[in-house]
């Protein structure tokens, strides 16, 4: 089935500027799709600026129903537990939004949903939040946008002014160009469970599978100290501290990394002349021993 005969989502992040949603939804039923539910991320409507665009675009909706069409309207306020955030003030907050952020795309990804996500509303950081959970959930059907409104028209239309823009007013979508590595590897999915901190702490666990056999082909090639070697320099080990941990002379360490870097050129088929130092062992042998 095309794509734009598909039904799907609008998922848009919500700050003072309502306009910026309607602006997003028409365009994507302009172009055909079948948008039948309208998610808005918000901030707490605590914000006056935030809680009176909520109203205003909740206006649009009347009835669940958008210029004709049926389409429901669903506000999610960012959650910190039961506590709405009126806002991201420090990293505990990021941390929460996080989290609400990432739980939110996978259970409509979960639910079967293909997605239209329009990040040029809200918080810088809620647009953030939301590209992270998109690189770890979309599938290559999934969409995000950009919007861009030119800078006269987006003065008259502030404040939700103007909700709905004409084709000579030059409001259009610009996809952003994102890579689904979940979809790739799906079990980078796992990290939308951790915190940030946790996340990024993370060792580049799930090695892919290429770096994997050439990882196992060059410890295959090595001579069991060549190997000690290996490994303590994926530990993260200077050439000095290697020499000291081994009981080896500086130089017996160079000779060694000379023999690994070299079988490391052949096994990931670099040319001979790239410079590759003690670093690129412990980038790509440090997550196979782990």
């Amino acid at each position: 089935m095309p794509e734009a005969m598909q039904e799907s989502t609008l998922l848009a992040t919500l700050g003072g500027q309502p306009q910026v949603v309607t602006f997003a939804l028409d365009a994507l039923l302009a172009r055909g799709e079948r948008i039948r539910e309208v998610v808005v991320l918000h901030l707490g409507p605590e914000n006056p600026r935030f809680g009176q665009a909520l109203a205003r675009l909740a206006m649009e909706f009347a009835g669940d129903r958008y210029r004709g069409q049926r389409i429901r309207f669903r506000p999610v306020p960012v959650r910190d537990g039961r506590r709405r955030l009126p806002d991201i003030r420090d990293e505990v907050e990021a941390e929460a939004a996080f989290q609400a952020v990432h739980e939110l795309i996978a259970t409509l990804k979960a639910q079967g949903r293909r997605l239209h996500v329009c990040i040029a509303g809200g918080r810088r950081l809620l647009a953030l939040l939301a590209m992270s959970a998109a690189m770890l959930h979309f599938s290559h059907q999934d969409r995000m946008w950009h919007l861009y409104t030119p800078r006269d028209f987006l003065a008259r239309a502030a404040e939700g002014a103007i909700m709905h823009a004409r084709p000579e007013d030059g409001v259009r979508l610009i996809r952003v160009p994102l890579v689904p590595w979940g979809a790739y590897f799906p079990p980078l999915r796992q990290l939308s469970q951790l915190l940030p901190g946790e996340a990024m702490a993370a060792p580049a666990l799930w090695l892919d599978e290429a770096d994997r056999r050439r990882c196992q082909a060059v410890i295959e090639r090595l001579t069991p100290r060549q190997c000690e070697v290996l490994r303590a320099f994926a530990a993260g080990a200077t050439p000095q501290e290697v020499a000291e941990a081994l009981c080896i002379t500086l130089s017996t360490v160079d000779d060694h990394k000379r023999v690994i870097l070299a079988e490391c050129r052949n096994a990931w088929e670099l040319p001979e002349g790239t410079w590759l130092t003690y670093h690129f062992l412990h980038e790509k042998f440090g997550p196979f021993f782990r």
